[in-house]
């Protein structure tokens, strides 16, 4: 019963979200909409709760059992716990039961992320910024037919973009822009279709229960 009961509920739930794309009836559309907006959102509250112990038990265990980089796990947790203060007294914008600051940083949840989150996302999308230049190079070394193509629809959109461009051929920068709208937005195409072709079979393997990985077994 232990797996039989939840793919019995994967299997209605799944029906029921595709039912209302195929009968634009009312009824069908209320009550989408009724199993979209309210009772997913009780079911997220559930897992975030659920996510949220599980990630505390990982660190803690990894602290516990000195596992590599345990160090850290005190950085996440102590962030955790002062930034769910945070949160539960602070309010959003400084309207909750904490009106308390340090200097010009406020305890809500808004000045939280405008000071630490967003400093840290930059950080990451400049250390990114190194990591994609590693990659190209390496993906760049002409090994093949394929490899060449690539490596010469890269240099000409990196010269095209630039005056250089203009001033090498004033029919390069449209060039470069053709490669862009043309072959480019075709092979996004075809992976976006692949992409959609993949998630439709392995919903389907789900709902119908072929697929069952996911009850933590293969039976």
């Amino acid at each position: 019963m232990k797996r039989r009961f939840p793919l019995i509920l994967v299997f209605i739930f799944g029906i029921l979200g595709i039912l209302p794309y195929y009968m634009p009836h009312a009824t069908f559309q209320g009550f989408d909409n009724s199993l979209r907006n309210d009772f997913l959102r009780i079911l997220s509250a559930f897992a975030i709760v659920l996510g949220l112990v599980s990630l505390m038990k990982v660190h803690f265990n990894k602290i516990k059992k000195h596992r590599e980089n345990w160090q850290y796990s005190y950085v996440l947790i102590i962030g955790f716990v002062i930034s769910g203060f945070i949160g539960v007294f602070g309010g959003v914008e400084g309207g909750g039961i904490l009106p308390t600051s340090i200097g010009s940083f406020h305890f809500d949840i808004d000045s939280l992320y405008q000071n630490i989150m967003v400093p840290l996302g930059s950080t990451m999308f400049a250390l990114l910024a190194f990591f994609m230049a590693s990659a190209s190079y390496r993906a760049f070394r002409v090994r093949s037919l394929e490899s060449a193509l690539l490596l010469g629809a890269a240099f000409i959109l990196m010269i095209g973009v630039l005056p250089l461009g203009d001033k090498i051929s004033p029919h390069l920068p449209s060039f470069a822009q053709w490669i862009m709208d043309i072959p480019n937005v075709a092979s996004k195409r075809g992976i976006t279709f692949g992409i959609a072709l993949g998630g439709l079979a392995t919903s389907l393997k789900i709902i119908l229960g072929i697929e069952r990985s996911w009850l933590g077994g293969k039976e």
